[in-house]
């Protein structure tokens, strides 16, 4: 079987694509010519816009249609996930009883300017999310949430503060590399002050994904859909594997 993949739309294989831009020009009937040439430049067929409209003084959004004639071979894709064994909120807790013999202390904190606490927070708030209880329910760990806006080096203090274990790093927004910029930071602060290797990273965001991740220096990354006891259950296996952390 062909590993050789290309976008769906109406036909397998026809490279359907949907784009959406804003361009800096008043709409009109140049205008959608224009997206229609810009997106036939980037490499695309059959192109056609959809939508054109003013969105404000100055400039116009548009939705476009088109197809795409590359393809990828999925074979070659390497790209693991940190989602790989879930246990239950009474499975973990037993985990860290047995192998670890103490609570695991958790800082989890939107970085830099990021306001947006619904991921944190859904992680580790004890209602958790769609149903699967957030890291504060649980008997084995002792969960800090610091909330939004926190500096990096006001969390770096901390975790040297409390000696903890993991910490959860969460941004939303991306514009212009901010979320690489703060994660970045935070590492190279930790690495800094000879934190790195005492402390489980994990980032997060809906644009966040585990190869990101590990390519910027952390333990894992959580993107969308993560639950709160997939992120509980690769703290307490991280945590298991290094001798060192594993009784203080």
């Amino acid at each position: 079987m062909s590993t050789s993949v290309k976008p769906y739309g109406d036909t397998m294989n026809d490279g359907k694509v949907q784009l959406s831009f804003t361009l800096p020009v008043e709409w009109s009937e140049a205008a959608d010519e224009a997206a229609r040439q810009l997106v036939a430049k980037m490499g695309f067929e059959d192109v056609q816009v959809a939508e054109g409209r003013r969105i404000a003084s100055g400039f116009s959004f548009f939705v476009v249609y088109a197809s795409t004639p590359q393809a990828i071979d999925f074979s070659t894709i390497k790209a693991p996930s940190a989602k790989t064994h879930a246990m239950s909120m009474e499975e973990v807790d037993a985990f860290v009883n047995e192998r670890l013999g103490r609570k695991v202390r958790v800082a989890g904190a939107c970085i830099g300017t990021d306001a947006h606490t619904v991921g944190i927070d859904a992680i580790l708030n004890m209602k958790g999310y769609k149903g699967d209880y957030g890291l504060e329910r649980y008997h084995a760990f002792e969960t800090f949430n610091l909330g939004s806006q926190v500096a990096v080096e006001d969390l770096v203090r901390f975790a040297k503060e409390k000696n903890i274990d993991a910490i959860l790093a969460s941004q939303v927004v991306t514009q212009k590399g901010s979320d690489v910029r703060n994660f970045t930071a935070l590492v190279e602060l930790l690495e800094a002050e000879g934190l790195r290797d005492r402390v489980v990273t994990i980032c997060g965001g809906p644009r966040v994904t585990n190869l990101m991740a590990s390519e910027l220096g952390y333990d894992a990354g959580f993107g969308r859909g993560t639950l709160p006891s997939e992120v509980a259950s690769f703290i307490a296996l991280r945590l298991a594997e290094r001798p060192a952390l594993s009784r203080s």
